[in-house]
């Protein structure tokens, strides 16, 4: 199956999601990253702020500011379409609607990255491979985030529903796998 058919058929299952079996499903995802010794150990932390059934990180960020990590998370450039800065959050009150609609950052009070990177990146995605490749919305804002130098030492961790996680996707040169996959079901090391 192609990218856009995969696409297509999984995110009508993730928008098809009950409420209570997404919580059910990011509550058994986020215990099962708390596993991870990269994850408790991570002092910068870059989230993501989920939205359309992806695997909920509110919790999981307020965890990380309840242990003093700093928490960044991505905001697409308002002068640069299909490009996204990374931006310290200290709060959920610092957050506003962006280009798509997804929460972000909001740039007249969040401070931007810069060249470093986080030691820990949450990666959202469509959908997942057995061998780490990730499968985004098609318009490879994550691709380009994640080919910046500065995240070639990052630990890359996708979380996902299980039904996310599908036998084998198509990959292109610039498609760069995570590490790790943490669902509701297991913990995979590609």
């Amino acid at each position: 199956m192609d990218k856009a058919s995969l696409r297509k058929k999984l995110l009508a299952v993730r928008r098809a999601l009950d409420p209570a079996e997404l919580e059910r499903s990011s509550r058994a995802v986020q215990a099962r990253l708390a596993e991870l010794p990269a994850w408790r150990e991570a002092r910068d932390v870059m989230a993501y702020m989920a939205f359309g059934g992806e695997v909920a990180t509110a919790g999981l960020i307020e965890n990380l500011w309840e242990r003093g990590a700093r928490v960044f998370v991505p905001r697409c450039r308002p002068d640069a379409p299909g490009h996204l800065d990374v931006a310290c959050l200290t709060c959920f009150e610092h957050l506003r609607p962006g280009r798509h609609g997804i929460l972000e950052p909001d740039p007249a009070i969040c401070e931007p990255l810069g060249d470093s990177a986080p030691d820990l990146a949450l990666i959202p995605a469509v959908g997942y491979d057995r061998r780490g490749g990730r499968l985004g919305f098609g318009q490879g804002y994550y691709d380009r985030l994640l080919a910046r130098p500065g995240f070639a030492k990052t630990l890359l961790v996708g979380l996902a529903h299980n039904f996310q996680l599908i036998a084998d996707l198509p990959q292109d040169p610039w498609d760069r796998p995570v590490h790790v996959i943490v669902t509701d079901k297991e913990i995979l090391w590609p």
